[in-house]
């Protein structure tokens, strides 16, 4: 089954890309939630691009050139301690993009971003620990197409998972940036707006360029939104400027 997507210039990561949990999150969902995608290109803004599904494997084409491609399947991602609402709101205050930030407007986790724009998620480091985290409230633009119910669209939580897992790994070494290569994500929970959700990052490890992280996404009474387990890349900055 073939459908055609355009990621709007609001969804950007970079500058002129798609963020990649957003893009994922198109990918991921078409595949019923549960699922792994690679990105292989840079996702291009503002033209149509074909999302190919094929059973339980997806691919994203821009033309006959392979941006990602996803396949169905259950992720395990083992929580941390989830802290309070006060302590995100504490930990936030350390958020290391409010100084130094390769994407300033990532339409997640981009300090430029104006409430209603971006998601705003702007995850710090919790005292004596290598998590972080930071309060997530969604707002309405948020809504599923169908806006019959007070649920944001599944697709958010991939895009809220992805830079929250960027940041404990956050700042990388003077004149590299942090890219997503892989997002392997579960979706538990529909997300309601207003709710004063937490996101959590934590680290996994590191295999040279390639950087391992978690990230969850906590809902008001402790349930799980979403995890993920997620591969960046270390590049070069310039090659965003």
């Amino acid at each position: 089954m073939n459908t055609s997507v355009v990621i709007q210039n609001r969804f950007c990561g970079p500058p002129d890309s798609g963020n990649g949990g957003y893009v994922c999150g198109l990918i991921g969902e078409a595949l019923g939630g549960k699922a792994t995608v690679r990105l292989f290109l840079p996702p291009p803004l503002g033209r149509p691009l074909t999302l190919d599904i094929q059973g339980a494997d997806a691919q994203l084409l821009d033309g006959d050139k392979l941006v990602a491609k996803g396949q169905a399947e259950a992720v395990d991602v083992e929580c941390p301690d989830i802290p309070s609402w006060a302590e995100t709101l504490e930990a936030s205050k350390a958020y290391v993009g409010f100084k130094q930030h390769p994407f300033p407007g990532c339409f997640v986790c981009g300090p430029q971003r104006l409430e209603g724009d971006g998601l705003r998620i702007f995850p710090g480091k919790l005292p004596g620990s290598e998590v972080v985290a930071g309060p997530w409230l969604p707002d309405g633009s948020l809504l599923g197409q169908n806006g019959s119910s007070n649920h944001i669209d599944r697709v958010f939580i991939w895009a809220a998972l992805d830079c929250t897992s960027a940041f404990p790994m956050f700042p990388t070494r003077e004149g590299k940036a942090l890219v997503l290569g892989q997002m392997s994500v579960q979706v538990h929970n529909d997300v309601a707006v207003g709710e004063q959700c937490i996101a959590l990052g934590w680290p996994l490890g590191q295999d040279g360029r390639k950087l391992h992280s978690a990230s969850a996404i906590v809902k008001p009474d402790g349930s799980l939104a979403g995890t993920a387990k997620a591969t960046w890349i270390e590049v070069d900055a310039h090659l965003f400027q």
